[in-house]
């Protein structure tokens, strides 16, 4: 039974939908952020706001505590002053662009802060962690679709960098301290209460403002668009279901680790992806094609099959539909 749920980067996209949906089940949630600047923190405040509401209103158990992960002793602190039954580990420095520009940051965040979280649950032995890893540690993987044994040992970006590095310190505390881990490869997540950085968010300012908007590498990229519902109820289904042991001859062995693909298992080009924003608002986008930009990789596409099998649900919402919730979610907000 899930009673007590760590949930880092609370106050982030997925972190605030995922929580969302643990108060509804009636779960514990504490939840951890730092609330940087990285985008408009008024955003993060206000899903930190529908939180304490939701709790409130529904006799909810929420706590919110204002943590950087990178800083050691207070994670030290937070594990050591609470009984976490299950630990989700969603905070990072987002964006492959930016990590480009403030490498510094990605290892401060990406690589410290997730040593911290291990340690809390190498001394406190949570039943379960899962962590946030990433599409982009695939690179430029040319084997369609990406399945989880394929070789990651190529990215093309310090943030899929770090991600990997992530996957590999997983393994080792796995192995070394009997810990269950998860990994959880998303592909594109989307939906309302998104990113402001993120293409969908900005292409749908700019498209009501009548402004440009930069399409790279002339629309012909496709990426494995994941509404973040569908990513919610996934994490959900694989909370209470921790890794076995596994003694098989690969890299997994002797470990309780297990990595998955979360992703909507249809590719769509960035093209279909503009069309579909333009459907929802009833307006057209105008284009500045450009080519590549450096980091990104022409398509993202996931082989959900062993998600699927293990916790018989598939991801299912389509483009034009998540767009669309979406982009009436934006017209509120504005």
């Amino acid at each position: 039974m899930i009673k007590n749920v760590l949930v880092t980067g609370v106050a982030g996209f997925i972190g605030f939908h995922l929580s969302l949906k643990l108060l509804r089940e009636g779960i514990s949630v504490t939840g951890i952020d730092n609330i940087n600047s990285y985008y408009d923190p008024s955003l993060k405040k206000l899903r930190l706001k529908i939180l304490n509401e939701f709790a409130k209103n529904n006799n909810g158990n929420f706590t919110f505590k204002k943590v950087d992960i990178s800083s050691t002793k207070k994670i030290e602190l937070l594990f050591e002053n609470n009984c976490f039954d299950y630990v989700i580990h969603l905070a990072a420095q987002a964006g492959v662009r930016t990590s480009l520009t403030k490498p510094f940051d990605y290892n401060k965040s990406n690589i410290t802060g997730f040593l911290n979280i291990l340690e809390g649950c190498r001394k406190n032995k949570p039943k379960h962690l899962l962590f946030a890893s990433s599409s982009s540690v695939y690179g430029m993987n040319s084997s369609i679709p990406f399945t989880t044994n394929d070789n990651t040992d190529f990215p093309v970006s310090l943030y899929a960098a770090s991600k990997k590095s992530n996957e590999l310190m997983a393994h080792t505390y796995s192995h070394l301290y009997d810990i269950s881990i998860t990994g959880l490869r998303f592909f594109t997540v989307y939906g309302p209460f998104g990113r402001p950085d993120m293409a969908y968010f900005k292409f749908t300012k700019a498209i009501l403002n009548e402004q440009p908007i930069d399409i790279y590498n002339h629309g012909k990229m496709k990426r494995d668009f994941t509404y973040v519902d569908d990513i919610v109820e996934s994490i959900y289904r694989l909370i209470p279901i921790s890794p076995k042991l596994n003694t098989s001859k690969h890299s997994y062995a002797q470990a309780k680790f297990k990595i998955y693909n979360i992703g909507n298992n249809n590719p769509v080009t960035l093209k279909r992806f503009i069309s579909a924003i333009e459907k929802a608002t009833n307006k057209t986008a105008i284009k500045n094609n450009l080519p590549m930009q450096a980091g990104d990789v022409p398509i993202t596409y996931a082989n959900i099959d062993e998600l699927i099998e293990t916790i018989k649900f598939k991801p299912t919402t389509s483009i034009e539909e998540g767009i669309k919730k979406f982009v009436q979610w934006y017209y509120d907000y504005q």
